[in-house]
């Protein structure tokens, strides 16, 4: 059950009400009140995304681009040391691509997750060591920030290091060379922002198309980070470029993904080209993704998107595996369902966890983490719900980790294994002084209730230019209260779907409602609703046509 929040009181019923006061209270709704504001948010610009802009130290920076600048005029070996999500693999590329094109000797390097683990480790600085002896410069894309043990180590090997991280900070920095940081962005931007700066300072940016902004978007979107302020306009401007993309391996995984490359949205890069990029990261080893997106080979794009394809298609068993025992433990534990969730087996695979306590919240809206056994360390993932900020609460606790990093919503902790069944018994008890029954109530934001009558062409096009859609920029979503059933279908292989026809005296429209399916036994035809619902368009076959997508239903009886 839902509770539905609608943000904006106002019920637009009255026809003299016109779209563009809608647009205003949805950015309002946004917190965008004043006339700058609304063109800033309507209209961003490109180049208003700076490294001060988004709080980038100018000191840090300038030091990183001095080094770097004279490792490439001395050919000293750098390393662009990347993490294996699309986040890092993307910035990998971003910087690695940059730095080659201005005559670097540079090579990048991905660290296994199950062998090296998270992030800029000792043994990632010694396994690269063996192939790349006279290392002198590490850069880090997307890791770094709390990696202050392997910085250490590196600088006793006479290596520098520059980080380049979003996560929030330790209460201890690295003791790197220069550290280029920001939480304003998601890693792959902090790296896009640095290659702009390469790229100025030698001149090459005004002769060079930017083949990098759709890297950065790819990377915004799949790491979920807050679709607001630089990360909205770097996605926004970078989706308008993935289907104009001239990188075969993109290409190619459209094709054998099956999704059309004439529309990219943040659907497609989130539930399918960011799975795939992931996939090989959480499979077997990420240059593999990282290959993909820098090939110039035609064949080898092909070779490697079939690859990923099948790597997904084995990531996606040992999700489906690993959340059906995950789900089952919890439902079987002789407790109540817990505050926090805390699974731990022998059986997750590293790669998965992070997407089983995605699946833990979805399903129970709780905070989880999942565990994945190994002899002597182990590894977790973690998710959050809004309003319980994840890695606080975890580094109040920082004694029990070996290592533990991460965002308020989601965090990743390394753990001696003796050591888990304490520490599932310390976060499940203090978890329940912070975790209120009103924060483990899941919230349904509506903008304001929307009379079926004004679902218009007009209004869907307006509402397009609040797009991309996604956390922190949700999409608008509406209210219609007493609404009529004319029509009830199934769908979908197991039935999980419905595709409702609804109406009032003024309007009908079909709504699909994915996930709930379970619903048909409860709702008849004739019935009265109240429906959430976002407005999508529909293309089939040439034509278009407006429908609604229900984000919940309640059927006016049942409520009583």
């Amino acid at each position: 059950m839902k509770k539905w929040e609608i943000i904006n009181k106002l019920e637009i019923k009255d026809s003299s009400f016109k779209v563009d006061d809608l647009i205003d209270l949805l950015l309002e709704n946004r917190g965008i009140k004043t006339a700058n504001e609304r063109e800033e948010f309507l209209n961003p610009k490109l180049e208003e995304i700076t490294p001060k802009s988004v709080g980038i130290d100018q000191e840090q920076l300038k030091k990183a681009l001095t080094r770097i600048k004279k490792a490439i005029e001395n050919k000293e070996q750098i390393i662009v040391f990347g993490d294996y999500d699309v986040d890092g693999i993307t910035g990998s590329a971003i910087l690695w691509e940059t730095l080659h094109s201005l005559g670097a000797n540079v090579l990048p390097y991905i660290p296994h997750r199950v062998e090296e683990g998270y992030g800029l480790s000792i043994i990632g600085i010694k396994n690269l060591q063996t192939k790349n002896k006279d290392v002198k410069l590490i850069i880090t894309v997307d890791n770094g920030i709390v990696a202050s043990e392997a910085v250490d180590f590196a600088n006793e090997q006479g290596i520098d290091v520059i980080i380049t991280d979003h996560h929030v900070v330790d209460a201890k920095l690295p003791d790197a060379y220069a550290i280029v940081h920001t939480t304003k962005l998601c890693g792959a931007g902090v790296a896009y922002l640095l290659a702009q700066e390469l790229k100025v300072k030698s001149e090459k940016l005004e002769v060079e198309e930017d083949k990098h902004l759709e890297l950065a978007a790819l990377g915004t979107i799949a790491d979920m980070v807050p679709l607001t302020g630089a990360n909205r306009i770097i996605a926004k401007y970078g989706l308008e470029r993935l289907p104009k993309t001239k990188r075969l391996g993109l290409i190619e995984l459209y094709k054998q993904s099956g999704i059309s490359k004439n529309i990219i949205t943040p659907y497609e890069v989130g539930f399918v080209i960011g799975p795939r990029l992931n996939a090989s990261g959480r499979v077997e080893s990420a240059m593999d993704s990282l290959r993909l997106l820098c090939t110039t080979n035609r064949q080898r794009a092909e070779e490697l998107a079939s690859k990923l394809e099948l790597v997904n298609k084995e990531r996606q068993e040992l999700l489906r595996e690993a959340k059906e025992d995950a789900i089952a433990r919890v439902k079987s534990s002789k407790l109540k369902v817990q505050s926090l969730l805390f699974v731990a087996h022998e059986s997750y695979a590293p790669g998965v966890i992070g997407l089983v306590a995605s699946k833990l919240v979805e399903e129970f809206y709780r905070p989880a983490i999942v565990v994945s056994i190994s002899e002597k360390h182990s590894k977790a993932s973690v998710r959050s719900v809004s309003g319980f900020n994840i890695i606080e609460f975890l580094r109040i606790h920082a004694e029990h980790f070996v290592n533990v990093g991460g965002h308020p919503m989601a965090a990743g902790f390394t753990v001696e294994t003796e050591k888990i069944s304490l520490l599932k018994d310390v976060l499940e008890k203090k978890a329940d002084e912070f975790l209120t029954n009103e924060i483990l109530t899941r919230r349904l934001k509506i903008d304001c209730e929307l009379d079926l009558s004004f679902v218009t062409n007009e209004l869907y096009i307006a509402i397009q230019d609040l797009a991309p859609f996604g956390m922190g920029n949700a999409e608008p979503t509406f209210a219609a209260k007493g609404v009529t059933i004319n029509d009830i279908r199934i769908m979908g292989k197991t039935g999980g779907h419905l595709k409702l026809k609804i109406s009032n005296k003024k309007a009908e429209f079909e709504a699909i409602c994915f996930g709930m399916g379970e619903k048909a036994a409860d709702l008849k035809i004739g019935d009265k609703i109240d429906i959430a619902y976002t407005i999508d368009k529909n293309v089939w076959n040439g034509s278009s046509k407006l429908q609604l997508k229900a984000k919940d239903i309640v059927n006016k009886l049942q409520a009583v």
